[in-house]
């Protein structure tokens, strides 16, 4: 580890001399700190989204997990004595914590946000739910089917399977989308370096070929455009990921945005994943350059 860390030392370090063949500023200065900050910024908010979009499916799978609903359909005149048996049988079957017949208020809420808050229950024939609460790994769901049917005939177990599984499928397309996005942010972070490395170098062809003639190595100049560009891609970018932390941070919290807002932003040890981002545009920025640099100078031969 210490050969590598007196490498970075001495990169950091660096050649005043070999220094001087790179412009400290310009347009390429410019253009550099101003696609890795702008870059960088951008790959705060795709990892916050990313972050908060999966931990909000996966609240919501389990949240979904731990309830299931039972819909009873009768007669009106059976409508209790069948309540009261599936109630009965709910609380004899391992794996629940308990049952709970919703009353017509909660239903009507329920039914609000589409039918409107005027809903006459009474006059339509509404079935009844029975919230069902888990415990400890859950019930068997087929077992239970089956004493119901031969119980309560007129009542429907939904256990939300078919609503948890494509939320977790979402949660994991959500986070592999932010992983692409990142991704895409890098490849054109590197392309566009690697242009405004191309345009110093050509800016430069003079001073390049007074330093081949008084002995300077191609890999001696390299470092120097290497260096120069790491050193303000990381600058940018920390300017960048401070920029982007700092507009997350002023996100509207959940109290006062509402639920869909939940979870935006970053949590717990999540604010530790952006400080990654200024070191890691300094290693794309390292190889675009050198990768630029090298190729620059066999043209310029």
């Amino acid at each position: 580890m210490k050969p590598v860390f007196a490498a970075i030392a001495d990169f950091l370090a660096g050649d005043h001399q070999a220094d001087r063949v790179v412009p400290p500023t310009g347009y390429t200065a410019w253009l550099t700190l101003f696609t890795a900050g702008a870059m960088a910024f951008l790959t705060v908010f795709a990892l916050a989204l990313s972050l908060a979009t999966g931990r909000l499916a996966d609240r919501w799978a389990s949240e979904l997990a731990q309830t299931s609903t039972l819909r009873i359909s009768a007669p009106q005149d059976q409508m209790a004595a069948q309540t009261s048996a599936a109630i009965a049988v709910l609380e004899t079957t391992p794996g629940i914590a308990g049952a709970r017949a919703l009353t017509e208020e909660e239903q009507r809420k329920l039914l609000e946000p589409w039918f409107g808050p005027d809903l006459p229950l009474d006059a339509l024939p509404i079935p009844q739910l029975i919230e069902v609460i888990e415990q400890g790994d859950g019930y068997d769901a087929d077992g239970l089917r089956l004493r119901l049917a031969a119980e309560v005939p007129g009542a429907v177990l939904d256990d939300h399977t078919r609503w948890r599984e494509p939320l977790i499928r979402a949660a994991g397309r959500l986070r592999l989308l932010g992983l692409l996005s990142i991704g895409l942010i890098g490849l054109a972070t590197g392309a566009m370096i690697m242009l405004a490395a191309n345009a110093a170098l050509s800016a430069n062809a003079r001073v390049i070929r007074v330093l081949r003639l008084v002995g300077a190595r191609d890999i001696y100049i390299a470092r120097a455009f290497v260096r120069r560009f790491t050193l303000r891609t990381l600058t940018g970018a920390a300017i960048g990921t401070l920029a982007g932390l700092l507009a997350v941070s002023l996100l509207p919290s959940a109290q006062s945005a509402g639920s869909f807002l939940t979870g935006l932003g970053f949590q717990g040890a999540h604010w530790l994943w952006p400080l990654v981002i200024p070191p890691m545009a300094a290693v794309v920025a390292f190889w675009a350059t050198r990768a630029a640099a090298l190729r620059m100078l066999k043209e310029l031969a």
